[in-house]
């Protein structure tokens, strides 16, 4: 690390910055190479990694997968330099140790905004913003901010949530930021908050979603790939992600071809996976990144 060379060339020259020198963070945002969605050629490949932020550290048969932090980077300055990535979506924590590291350089920059519904909590459907704001995303020179909306139509607490997200998304749209909305249709069953992943429950959760906030002129939607998504994907106008969410128990052949069959929709703007290409099975980060990005092109 030089004067020349402000990235940080290890972990413990994080450490070391974070107490020595806290301002070069904002000083590299202010000058780092920016994209801009409009600059992507084709569909999006964005890599997701604020699950940790949630609590929720597990991925396939891992409870605690993602429970080392210089792993988890290891895994995204991986996957971030494979060709064809485009970006990343995190809570400030990881997406300022990427910016030290000089991973974030020419990319596409998403902000998690709402990571208080802790996995596991007795309120976790109240997404409650304890992340980026507006103002944050705007400062830190990134492209939106991205938050969760449960939906659970017996608590209460889910008034909140659809307020706060309505707030958010007209805050960002006063920013001109993309606003990307995830929204699910939740219930719990013993005691854990499930996404009802039906065609008509993903229909019904994105037309709420569509309607938060003063405009949606900059709303964008992050969506499951379900079944039938011609008919899911016919309930919006809007620019839509597929996600990736959690490989448990799931085939990745069979999660591919879900993929395949979401991004052949019109609307559907690019992939924003996490777990599913971060901790494949197989180990191997950058296959499974690259066949990800294959697809978008």
């Amino acid at each position: 690390m030089t004067a020349a060379d402000p990235f940080a060339r290890s972990y413990a020259e994080i450490t070391e910055i974070r107490l020595q020198d806290p301002g070069r963070i904002a000083r590299l945002a202010a000058t780092r190479k920016r994209r801009t969605v409009a600059e992507v050629d084709g569909a999006m490949m964005i890599v997701a990694a604020d699950h940790p932020a949630r609590g929720a550290l597990g991925s396939g048969a891992r409870t605690d997968a993602m429970a080392s932090r210089t792993e988890l980077l290891d895994r995204l300055r991986e996957a971030l330099a494979v060709p064809g990535v485009d970006g990343v979506l995190g809570t400030a924590d990881v997406l300022e140790d990427l910016l030290l590291l000089g991973a974030l350089e020419d990319k596409v920059v998403f902000a998690s905004m709402n990571r208080g519904g802790l996995q596991g909590g007795s309120w976790e459907i109240e997404d409650r913003f304890t992340a980026y704001d507006a103002r944050s995303i705007r400062a830190a020179g990134f492209d939106g901010g991205k938050m969760l909306t449960r939906i659970d139509l017996e608590d209460e607490r889910t008034s909140k949530t659809l307020q706060w997200s309505a707030d958010a998304v007209s805050e960002l749209a006063r920013e001109e930021l993309i606003a990307m909305v995830e929204p699910f249709m939740s219930s719990r069953r013993d005691g854990r908050v499930v996404n009802d992943l039906t065609p008509e429950g993903v229909i019904r959760s994105i037309h709420i979603a569509q309607g938060l906030g003063t405009t949606s002129a900059y709303t964008w939607l992050k969506i499951p790939a379900v079944d039938d998504m011609e008919r899911v994907m016919d309930a919006t106008t809007l620019p839509s992600v597929i996600l990736g969410g959690d490989p448990v128990g799931k085939d990745p052949d069979e999660v591919r071809a879900s993929w395949r069959t979401a991004l052949a929709c019109p609307n559907v703007r690019g992939l924003v996976v996490g777990r599913t290409l971060l901790y494949p099975a197989d180990g191997d980060v950058t296959s499974a990144v690259s066949t990800a990005v294959e697809m978008t092109r």
